[in-house]
């Protein structure tokens, strides 16, 4: 599991889609909650962690530009994605009110995507708008499209002990974010079994 800036609690990045990711900046250290994203360092820290992939390019120069709108599209998107996330892995309908912030943070700014061919051919995404903005919007883009989907209903939240990340439910018998919580819920298993039988 990486972290966007382990040393000042960074959000754990687990290779979900990158909305997920964007949820998952409220996890848990310790079984206490955290939040990834309090100042526009933290929310830099995890834009860089997650560059390679976003629908966006940013440079570290765009980087530079972020600042507290972005901070606070970003903790908007992420309290939107979360109660999303909570809903279906609950199977639950989404709050309609949810689903109205959710649209209204997709379309803030406008973007479109352009075909480059040197040095070969790709699909860049591109708006008039400043970068960091722009990947907020595709973030949001991206939540409409998980949610929206078929991917929606694979949504589960982890059952590790203390968690409170949500991911895609691939495997069948899958039930934690990671092998982390994996092994943490297998070891408080056996330890309760093991103070029942003194």
């Amino acid at each position: 599991m990486e972290q966007a800036h382990p040393e000042r609690g960074g959000a754990p990045i687990l290779g979900e889609p990158p909305a997920i990711e964007l949820g998952n900046t409220i996890h848990a250290a310790r079984g206490r909650p955290r939040d990834a994203l309090l100042t526009v360092p933290d929310l830099v820290d995890w834009l860089r962690a997650m560059r390679p992939r976003l629908a966006a390019a940013l440079t570290d120069d765009d980087l530079l530009d972020a600042g507290e709108d972005d901070l606070r599209m970003a903790r908007a998107l992420r309290d939107t994605i979360r109660a999303l996330a909570d809903a279906a892995a609950n199977g639950r309908a989404p709050d309609p009110d949810v689903v109205t912030a959710l649209n209204r943070l997709a379309r803030r700014t406008s973007w479109w995507r352009e075909l480059r061919v040197d040095p070969e051919p790709r699909v860049v995404v591109s708006s008039a708008e400043r970068p960091v903005a722009l990947v907020l919007t595709a973030l949001a883009d991206d939540a409409v499209g998980l949610f929206g989907g078929p991917a929606g209903a694979e949504v589960r939240a982890c059952h590790g002990p203390g968690c409170i990340l949500y991911f895609l439910h691939g495997a069948p018998r899958r039930e934690y974010c990671s092998a982390g919580c994996g092994n943490r819920a297998r070891a408080a298993r056996h330890y309760a079994r093991t103070r029942r039988a003194h």
